[in-house]
């Protein structure tokens, strides 16, 4: 069994801007949580000054790289941190983000088999594919999230892959492989959020449930409720009443 992969996604400033749910398991920080810091905010009194430094000169270099470094998760627990960092170029070959991908050293003492942490020539090739892929999914997240895609009860996959310039078989694998479930679900997870939002605000009040469903995507009642169950454990109504419950008190 693979362990645990960080993939921490910045800006070209080391800002971050997205990282995975592998690097809650290991780190105990959620997106909320860094988005917008650096992930220096892992480093403490017993990371190696000469490691960072390395780690400062090679990002400054723009060149993939692999290091080792005493880090700190959320609860003040030490642990030996193995990364690889890979700047991303625009097609003008200008630097717009860096990409690294980090696992827990005192569980993975053995690296060589997961390519991803490889910069080494022999690896080059599936240590790009999996680099492209998360670029990819950022990409997917970002124009689902700014264009608000999933309103249109009718999105299909291949329309979201022709949008971000791949096709709908990879589209689908990145998914996969990215956000642990179908492109459906995934498209139906946004759906549910906004659904939550629009449940809990006096905006609405003047629509039924279902009609709150119709302005977030759903174009089913059934799937609607299945998908708002499966995803935050409480049918619409029931969301609704704790919701209320928890704002007076009770």
């Amino acid at each position: 069994m693979l362990p645990s992969i960080a993939v921490i996604l910045t800006d070209p400033d080391r800002h971050i801007l997205w990282v995975n749910d592998g690097f809650t398991n290991i780190t105990g920080y959620t997106l909320a949580e860094v988005i917008g810091k650096k992930p220096s905010l892992l480093q403490g009194e017993e990371s190696e000054a000469e490691v960072i430094l390395s780690i400062r000169r090679n990002l400054e270099r723009q060149v993939p790289f692999s290091e080792e470094i005493t880090n700190y998760r959320k609860n003040g627990e030490k642990y030996i941190c193995k990364l690889a960092i890979h700047p991303v170029f625009d097609h003008d070959q200008a630097l717009i983000n860096f990409l690294a991908f980090e696992v827990d050293g005192d569980n993975t003492p053995n690296i060589d088999d997961i390519p991803l942490l490889q910069v080494d020539e022999k690896y080059s090739s599936s240590s790009l594919k999996g680099v492209e892929e998360v670029k990819l999914y950022f990409r997917l997240r970002s124009i689902v999230e700014r264009e608000k895609l999933y309103l249109n009860p009718n999105l299909s996959l291949k329309e979201v892959a022709d949008k971000i310039a791949t096709n709908t078989k990879y589209l689908s694998q990145v998914v996969n492989h990215h956000a642990g479930c179908n492109f459906q679900h995934f498209i139906n997870s946004y759906r549910v959020e906004e659904a939550k939002k629009k449940i809990v605000s006096n905006e609405f009040r003047h629509l039924t449930l279902y009609g709150i469903a119709l302005q977030c995507g759903f174009k089913n009642k059934s799937t609607f409720y299945k998908v708002f169950k499966e995803i935050t454990g409480y049918t619409p109504k029931e969301y609704q009443k704790h919701y209320k419950a928890s704002r007076s008190g009770i």
